[in-house]
């Protein structure tokens, strides 16, 4: 339940394990599958950039990762929704859920440049890449401390708060437009985190599971405003590092580019 100032606090047991927390784990347990053998298939865990798929491929499997990824920390956003849905349950959640997996989606086509110009200057300007795989680290870092961050946050871990608003949408387009809403608050609290995902390697699959408990543990967990704040201060950290070891951001390294290239070239022969 929440106070009237919207602080969080554990959902009621029987709204701990509703049936569309099974539906969208189950669901994020296949997109991590799929995700995972797209990775392996192609060889591409390890391929810096936009990994040469054109814009559509792209934004097909980011919507795909972001479904693995982000599915298993909003189930008790969708449990608490639940709760107010009376009738034609199945299309109404169904909308809420592709509302915000929509919004996701679109952000990937934002997240394609940004891994296209991150690909750019690894192979072609590599102390502007380590420059730049910096700054990511210290947006992040600092982005993790701002209200801003905690705002987005407060919205994901406390769901009752905003079913009044929720609650005030009319239309059959209702339910598509909270989930889009509520995808895109999520959005606001985890972009940064994506920026180092595209900084490790978009389809980096220690980075992605990485980011994805981070996701988790923000929002689910009982300390998960503290949690955040511990993830900036190593974010800095680590942007600290990477400074003197351009490897520790692969997406960004270009000695990672080179390989890459060398490798695509052999199997091409």
């Amino acid at each position: 339940m929440v106070d009237v100032a919207g602080a969080a606090h554990p959902l009621p047991r029987r709204a701990r394990l509703p049936a569309s927390g099974v539906v969208l784990n189950m669901l994020a347990v296949l997109a991590w599958v799929a995700t995972i053998a797209w990775a392996t298939r192609r060889d591409m865990s390890t391929m810096p950039g936009t990994m040469g798929l054109g814009l559509a491929e792209f934004v097909a499997m980011w919507a795909l990762m972001m479904t693995a990824m982000m599915l298993p920390s909003v189930w008790p956003f969708v449990a608490v929704y639940e709760r107010t849905v009376r009738v034609h349950r199945v299309a109404r959640l169904g909308a809420l859920a592709g509302g915000y997996l929509m919004a996701w989606a679109v952000a990937g086509v934002a997240a394609f440049g940004v891994a296209w110009v991150f690909g750019e200057l690894a192979a072609d300007r590599p102390g502007l890449a380590r420059a730049v795989a910096v700054a990511a680290f210290a947006a992040l870092g600092i982005y993790q401390l701002t209200p801003l961050k905690f705002r987005c946050l407060s919205h994901c871990r406390s769901p009752l708060a905003h079913l009044l608003h929720y609650a005030s949408f009319k239309g059959p387009l209702r339910d598509l437009r909270a989930g889009i809403e509520h995808g895109l608050y999520c959005l606001g609290c985890c972009w940064a985190l994506m920026l180092v995902l595209l900084a490790f390697g978009v389809m980096n699959l220690p980075a992605m599971i990485a980011v994805a408990v981070i996701i988790a543990v923000e929002k689910v967990w009982r300390f998960g405003e503290a949690f955040a704040r511990v993830v900036g201060v190593s974010a800095l950290i680590y942007g600290a590092m990477v400074g003197i070891s351009p490897s520790l951001a692969p997406g960004l390294d270009p000695d990672m580019i080179m390989d890459d290239d060398m490798e695509m070239d052999g199997l091409q022969e």
